[in-house]
């Protein structure tokens, strides 16, 4: 068995390293990796191998390394291992998980044990194996205690893209009329919409710039999310009629 590491600090592959040693004495070979085009050739190449990757990374991320890894395999087992439970980060992975995977989800600040704990229980018992923190930030994703549905997070992210309401509804074969519905939903979840007669009934807010700072301050979006979506946006544009 071989495990490929997908991280660009030098420092935190070496501790994943001994770490995989340790954990997985099964392991005959560590491969690493500085970035996520690295990590997607090796993986590749390394077809049975496992992988432990980091998030966020200067030159292509580990979502878009791990979504490319798993079109290819959707076999291949992956523990994401990194800083941030955000609620964008988390999303992230979750949209690109492909059904029946086995996967974690592991903040660095785990404790030695845990992490090894996770690599074993990936790797060899075949067990998906996510942080209490990361699993709660999910089950709010999942529109549960004021989350947002995965309707309302495309809405957003449309708006923050700076998609108008009939080109939202065009994208996403809605109506208008429920393009506004579901923007009213989100601005009432991120506090920003005051009814007539409220407080900000002065016009003090454009309340589609207020809502995308808002989620930017609250974690829900941040570079990596947008990144993904322009590109995305990008290929739906390259698909449309022109007039």
């Amino acid at each position: 068995m071989k495990v490929l590491i997908i991280e660009d600090d030098p420092l935190h592959r070496s501790y994943l390293s001994e770490a995989i040693r340790a954990a997985l004495p099964e392991c005959d070979g560590v491969l690493e990796a500085e970035n996520g085009g690295t990590g997607e050739r090796l993986a590749r190449d390394w077809k049975s191998a496992h992988i432990v990757m980091d998030l966020q990374m200067g030159q292509r991320n580990g979502i878009e390394a791990a979504r490319t890894i798993w079109k290819e395999r959707p076999e291949t087992r992956i523990l994401f291992w990194s800083n941030y439970s955000d609620e964008a980060y988390v999303r992230g992975v979750s949209r690109i998980v492909p059904a029946g995977a086995v996967y974690g989800y592991v903040l660095k600040s785990a404790s030695d044990d845990r992490l090894k704990l996770a690599l074993r229980s990936i790797f060899i018992e075949s067990q998906c194996v996510i942080d209490r923190e990361v699993r709660g930030m999910q089950q709010k994703s999942l529109g549960n205690t004021n989350g947002f549905t995965e309707a309302e997070y495309e809405i957003l992210v449309d708006i923050a893209l700076g998609l108008t309401d009939r080109a939202i509804a065009n994208r996403r074969n809605l109506s208008v009329r429920s393009v506004q519905n579901r923007l009213q939903q989100l601005y009432i979840k991120l506090g920003v919409y005051q009814p007539i007669g409220g407080q900000d009934d002065d016009g003090r807010f454009n309340l589609r710039t207020r809502a995308v700072a808002v989620a930017f301050l609250r974690k829900l979006l941040n570079h990596n999310a947008l990144e993904r979506a322009e590109a995305d946006l990008s290929v739906w544009l390259a698909r449309q009629p022109h007039d």
